[in-house]
């Protein structure tokens, strides 16, 4: 009776944790590419054949425990040796059955989909460079109706949100500022490569996934047949903030890619446009850069994360002089550690254009505590002079 109660319970208890699973499938997504089909295919007869397997073995392991026991009068057997030839026999029998599964049953479409995997260059009609960064992504698009267009990605989930004070909405560190934009039907051969560490740009719909190593160029493709918004994460333990690098795709027309890359490439040019601003004017700007590219490693109140981020409240960098007596930059200064790095701070020169550099050095030399006293205000134009 004690039993019964506690299965009742428990299956009470089951059904009432259902309600906890906010996304729960049986299989993988939705494929949305070639190669995810592929790859769903392969999986599925993959299960089918080892479940067959699993069923009939385990089938006549139970016909004999049932049907031949010592209950009904079976003994066991003579311990009889049997000859060389039968033992030969029975060792190659079950070889050939393993050699038949593996290569045959099992490698020819394991091959197939390592091959489709690999062909990166036929009929790609697009060439994508994807870069790898702690911890946001940038996308650079080479050729195609987008050739020139070239974003950074960042999470756009709020520090409200992360800290609770603010409603963290659907797709809760699955939210980015810049997606990146694919039309639908396109084969897009994908370049990939990383900064800093390892990367790993995976949307699992799409079926396709590299690590993107430092120094390295690695391929793989897409080809979103459906449209619709992606989203996936980096795949590869890459830091503090791995869980703050989302990927969002969003799959669209061939006609509305056209449309976006050329509001794009305006909303380019005009940024990279150089133009006297006032101080005022950069710094409402490289607070906004700041939080998004920033604030990660320095904190958003410029605290910093010491020994291994440094804060730049109180920074001799950030409030120490950019340019010499002759003009021209010193080594080492504020201006050189964003345009060129040192240690883990990245180079931001290939990332940011002249007008963010200035606007994001401004806001800290006039933000976070700091009120430097010479070289309190760059000018995009400076930024630009000292990339010559």
């Amino acid at each position: 009776m004690q039993g019964m109660k506690k299965l009742g319970v428990g299956a009470v208890a089951w059904f009432l944790s259902l309600s906890a699973h906010a996304d729960y499938t049986w299989n993988f997504p939705e494929p949305v590419t070639p190669m995810a089909l592929d790859t769903l295919h392969v999986h599925n007869k993959f299960m089918l054949i080892t479940a067959v397997i699993f069923v009939v073995v385990l089938a006549i392991m139970i016909y004999s425990i049932v049907t031949h026991r010592h209950s009904k009068g079976y003994k066991p057997v003579a311990d009889n040796p049997p000859s060389t030839a039968v033992e030969i026999f029975w060792t190659l029998i079950p070889f050939a059955i393993l050699l038949l599964i593996d290569f045959v049953i099992m490698g020819i479409p394991a091959y197939h989909s390592v091959v489709m995997m690999e062909d990166t260059r036929d009929q790609s009609t697009m060439v994508i460079k994807i870069t790898g960064s702690q911890w946001r992504w940038q996308y650079e698009y080479l050729d195609g109706d987008a050739k020139g267009i070239k974003f950074v990605s960042n999470l756009a989930t709020t520090n409200g949100q992360m800290h609770n004070e603010e409603d963290k909405g659907e797709h809760y560190l699955l939210e980015v500022d810049n997606p990146l934009v694919l039309p639908v039907g396109e084969k897009v051969r994908i370049l990939m490569t990383a900064s800093d560490v390892l990367h790993n740009w995976w949307v699992p719909q799409f079926g396709s996934s590299r690590v993107a190593v430092p120094g390295f160029i690695r391929e793989t493709w897409v080809q979103v047949e459906k449209p619709g918004v992606y989203r996936g994460q980096c795949k590869e333990l890459c830091g503090k903030g791995h869980g703050y690098m989302p990927v969002v795709v969003n799959a669209v027309s061939k006609e509305e890619f056209a449309q976006w890359a050329n509001k794009k490439q305006d909303e380019q040019k005009a940024a990279n446009d150089v133009k006297e601003m006032t101080k005022d004017e950069l710094v409402a700007q490289g607070k906004v850069v700041y939080e998004k590219n920033c604030a990660v490693c320095h904190q958003v109140t410029g605290a910093g994360l010491p020994p291994a981020f440094p804060a730049l409240t109180g920074s001799k960098i950030a409030t120490g002089a950019i340019f010499g007596s002759d003009g021209k930059y010193q080594k080492d200064s504020h201006l050189d550690r964003v345009l060129n790095g040192k240690g883990v701070m990245p180079a931001w020169k290939a990332t940011l254009n002249d007008t963010e550099i200035a606007a994001v050095i401004t806001y800290e030399r006039n933000a976070l505590g700091n009120a430097a006293a010479v070289d309190a205000v760059l000018q995009p134009a400076q930024v630009k002079a000292a990339r010559e």
